[in-house]
């Protein structure tokens, strides 16, 4: 029998492509930090710092994937930014803590290794890590023919923050008579694309030919860690949510204690043009709000003598905006009227 009939390779797992992938990642990350190459790409494990100046420091760690944005990207043949959503979508959650992200993995799983492909989406991830303020550490790449359909893949990305036990944040924090505020989303983010492909092909939508969704479906998910950071920094807010998943009510509710409600005037919400188009094309209020952030991609909840010392620490283009309250009532959340959609 030959010897060589049966090969790894064969089986469609090229042990080369991935070692050339993994130098790539190595020398590409440590680039950007004007480092050497990074000796924790590549090996069995990463080892990390902890800050010295924490006096009393506690673990956040954060998981999750960027869901089936991935098909958007795929259909555009463009993967230069969900490497940035992924990290978004984990450090977002871990600053809701109070927690700055230290280090950052990635996991991609693929049918077959395309360097081209991959090479894009790992330098999205290494932007993504830069705007965090925190380092690619490391990741695990698999190449699984068989398990994808041919240029099919799916990426997660774990983060691990570290917050001073002192300043935590937590519902406990919020009182009567704080304010809500809205900070900007950039978009969707990475949330609701399950739904926006059904319209898409419901409605025989060619994206390729269409510059406007072309852009906004892409676009990447803003990263808010370097301003909500320093808000915390300065004892500015007492909590604060990421808004994802589940929409404004959902994601609102799980920073709010029992005996208060969040009251909220969707009247007062800026809801960017994408937002308006999905629901011109049949998607409803309801599922608007239960399914995508609506223009407010994150909330803090402040003291009111506190809110004009925020808006400096942000730009123009998501300067925060006032959108309810904190009352006394069980209900936690309360929607009060309607968004104006442009």
């Amino acid at each position: 029998m030959n010897k060589n009939l049966f090969t790894y390779k064969k089986s469609g797992v090229n042990i080369k492509a991935a070692d050339s992938f993994i130098n790539f990642i190595s020398s590409v990350s440590s680039k950007k930090r004007g480092k050497k190459k990074n000796s924790n790409i590549g090996g069995f494990g990463s080892i990390s710092n902890i800050p010295k100046h924490i006096k009393n420091p506690k673990i956040v760690a954060c998981t999750d994937g960027v869901g089936t944005k991935i098909e958007i990207a795929n259909n555009l043949n463009k993967f230069d930014t969900i490497g940035i959503d992924l990290v978004a979508m984990s450090v977002n959650d871990l600053i809701v803590q109070g927690a700055k992200p230290l280090l950052f993995l990635d996991y991609i799983s693929i049918n077959k290794i395309n360097l081209v492909k991959m090479k894009s989406i790992i330098k999205g991830i290494i932007i993504g890590c830069k705007k965090s303020q925190c380092e690619l550490v490391g990741g695990e790449t698999a190449e699984m023919p068989g398990t994808y359909e041919k240029g099919k893949f799916d990426i997660a990305g774990f983060a691990v923050g570290i917050v001073d036990n002192k300043k935590i944040l937590s519902k406990d924090k919020v009182k009567i008579n704080d304010l809500i505020v809205a900070i900007p989303s950039s978009g969707l983010h990475s949330n609701g694309y399950s739904l926006v492909r059904y319209l898409l092909q419901k409605k025989k939508i060619n994206l390729k030919k269409n510059k406007f969704l072309r852009t906004e479906l892409i676009r990447p998910t803003k990263i808010y860690v370097k301003e909500v950071l320093k808000l915390i920094d300065k004892n500015l807010i007492n909590s604060c949510a990421n808004i994802t998943g589940g929409g404004l009510s959902e994601n609102i509710k799980r920073i709010i204690p029992k005996n208060l409600v969040a009251e909220i005037d969707l009247n007062k919400i800026k809801a960017p043009k994408i937002f308006s188009w999905l629901k011109e094309n049949g998607i409803s209020n309801y599922e608007m709000l239960k399914t995508f952030n609506c223009g407010v991609g994150f909330c803090l909840v402040v003291n009111p003598k506190k809110f004009n010392k925020i808006s400096k620490h942000f730009t123009k283009l998501f300067k925060p905006y006032i959108i309810g309250k904190i009352s006394k009532g069980n209900n936690k959340v309360k929607l009060n009227g309607s968004i104006n959609w442009i």
